[in-house]
């Protein structure tokens, strides 16, 4: 019974984490705000639908399987968000006007941004 109860506790965690990343995705100005969002509310929204699938099921197969995708999960989501943003960045995408602090300034000059666009052309 109190098994029952946390698989159910852990689904509606996820959902909310889930359904906060979407409204994230759908409301925030620029690419790098929703790049944030989406991958920190998703993954954790992930990790409970499969928190909740491991304690439902046990020390199955398919319950391991549910434990491996979480620290694949884990290690895949922030690494991906990361590189899309910096690519996103590298490939000249603006900031929202409201954004006061640009730390990549500092390693991507506009000179050099500019330089690489040029390239890849």
């Amino acid at each position: 019974m109190a098994s029952e109860w946390l698989t159910l506790f852990l689904l509606i965690l996820g959902l909310f984490f889930i359904t906060t990343g979407c409204i994230g995705l759908y409301r925030m100005p620029d690419i790098f705000c929703r790049m944030h969002a989406t991958s920190k509310a998703t993954t954790l929204g992930l990790v409970f639908i499969l928190m909740a699938t491991f304690v439902h099921l046990g020390f199955s197969a398919v319950g391991l399987k549910a434990v491996l995708a979480i620290i694949f999960a884990f290690l895949t989501a922030p690494v991906g968000a990361h590189l899309i943003s910096r690519a996103a960045y590298q490939r000249g995408v603006k900031l929202h006007e409201g954004t006061t602090i640009d730390e990549l300034r500092k390693l991507y000059p506009e000179e050099a941004l500019e330089e690489h666009l040029r390239d890849q052309d």
